[in-house]
């Protein structure tokens, strides 16, 4: 009953407005997903005839595994000793005698290789980067000589250098207690001395694959012609397996830490004082869970609900059974089950409440549209007297039940209800309440409510969060809420 089909493709165009020098700011982007998993987002800004390039790839300092610390630095060095087709310096000698410039950087999540060059050799730097992606020269004479240099890298601007860990590298032992960010980023000498060729090799393959990249391509640039080169050179190089995820959260903090360092050449002590950020919004929901997001007004209920939609960029991560949300449209995501309500209900008012319903579900077939629909009239009996009404001649609260009716003709796995009680009276959120429990009593869906209305959301939650400031201030079970919060949310 509750089974969607699945899309792609994708086009986001951003629009920030803002007071004074941001007013009026137009940053166009568009961004597709390959077949092989490789994200491309293209940015047109013709004002000057050049163009960058950037690949990112999804590992860095953090996300290495352990027992090959300096692995992500030593590859940002392996990728300029020459690949299938492009020899030793050959891509370095063929971006300079483009009149262009390159680098590449390891970062803590991502290692990324640019290229900034006039736009008609954009296909060339395209031909370049899809050739080290595919076909990197990992051989033991790079290896060797890499890992030599590497090291002289770490002895000049470390081991030998006075404060030349400071705090960079000196402090995460200290602060943090999982490997994944306590340990020494460059590498560990021994580490590096005991990679195989074969621990190389599989570093590459399982993290240099499309699947675990994205390709940015912005400046003067056409973006369906910059989309399709970017099909034609990276389009049929093998997705590879999904990189490993790994575990960078850190066990709660309850005491202060201290930790010294002892320094050969500086003649004076240093200190560095570090502070941990509370952590980022995570939430969890379990098939057919009915779970309530609370907060007041501006707590980030929407923005976030908006961004599980597919609605608005965000940083993190999504994910939607085993799979990421990352990169997929609105449309794509409300047909692979989540599907939103929102606060505006956003119906369509010269309409009738039948006419909305068939939107919902014009994608079952006649029969099916049929029984869904005669489902929702016993749901909300009073839209069935209503089904020849115009949408905007309805009550506040007819309009809401016929909101939350039409995002159900889709048949979600995963239904997102913001505000649904906002500005309604006491008679119609008793409706909605009985509506949600036969909800719940009939059918396996799975629901994510946010609500101001703390009374309203606690007896139909498994559990609850309580956002603040877009930060999750409290998670638990509903008995325990005003326990813990304490009276004054209810």
């Amino acid at each position: 009953m509750w089974e969607q089909g699945a899309g792609e493709g994708t086009i986001l165009t951003e629009q920030f407005e803002g007071e004074g020098s941001l007013a009026g700011l137009h940053i166009p982007i568009q961004i597709a997903t390959l077949a092989n998993g490789l994200r491309v987002v293209v940015s047109p800004e013709s004002t000057a005839p050049l163009v960058t390039v950037g690949v990112y790839y999804n590992i860095g300092f953090r996300l290495e595994p352990q027992g090959r610390s300096g692995f992500a630095h030593l590859f940002e060095h392996m990728m300029f000793q020459g690949s299938e087709n492009a020899g030793k310096m050959v891509h370095i000698q063929l971006i300079n005698a483009s009149g262009g410039l390159l680098n590449g950087t390891t970062n803590y999540d991502v290692t990324n290789y640019f290229e900034t060059v006039p736009s008609n050799a954009l296909e060339r730097v395209l031909w370049l980067e899809a050739d080290r992606m595919r076909a990197l020269k990992v051989d033991g004479e790079n290896l060797l000589n890499q890992r030599d240099v590497v090291k002289e890298e770490v002895r000049v601007n470390v081991l030998n250098q006075p404060y030349g860990g400071f705090p960079w590298l000196d402090l995460p032992p200290v602060a943090f207690r999982n490997w994944a960010n306590a340990h020494n980023f460059y590498g560990d000498f021994a580490d590096l001395d005991a990679a195989t060729l074969e621990d190389v090799r599989t570093f590459f393959k399982t993290y240099y694959s499309p699947s675990n990249a994205i390709l940015v391509i912005l400046g003067d640039v056409v973006p369906a012609e910059a989309l399709a080169l970017a099909e034609k050179y990276f389009g049929h190089i093998p997705a590879g397996k999904p990189a490993p995820k790994a575990d960078a959260s850190e066990p709660p903090q309850t005491e202060e830490r201290f930790g010294e360092v002892p320094e050969k050449f500086g003649p004076l002590p240093a200190i560095a004082i570090g502070y941990t950020f509370p952590p980022r919004t995570r939430l969890f929901v379990d098939e057919g869970e009915f779970v309530s997001v609370v907060g007041l007004n501006g707590a980030g209920k929407t923005t976030l609900f908006n961004a599980i939609s597919g609605l608005v960029p965000y940083a993190g991560t999504v994910a939607f059974g085993d799979r990421a949300l990352a990169g997929r449209t609105p449309a794509a995501i409300a047909r692979d089950g989540i599907v939103q309500c929102p606060e505006s209900r956003q119906l369509f008012g010269d309409m009738t409440v039948r006419e909305n319903l068939d939107l919902g579900g014009q994608h079952l077939p006649a029969e099916a549209r049929a029984e869904q629909l005669a489902w929702l009239f016993e749901l909300f009996p009073i839209l069935e007297s209503r089904q020849g009404q115009v949408a905007r001649t309805l009550s506040g609260g007819e309009q809401q039940m016929l909101a939350i009716a039409r995002a159900l003709m889709m048949r979600p796995k995963l239904l997102i209800l913001d505000e649904p009680t906002l500005g309604l009276a006491p008679v119609i959120l008793e409706q909605l309440s009985k509506a949600l429990k036969r909800l719940r009593a009939s059918t396996p869906i799975t629901v994510l409510l946010g609500e101001q209305n703390v009374t309203f959301a606690l007896p139909h939650a498994d559990r609850v969060y309580l956002l603040e400031h877009a930060r999750v201030a409290w998670e638990g079970q509903p008995a325990e809420f005003a326990a813990v919060m304490g009276e004054g949310y209810l």
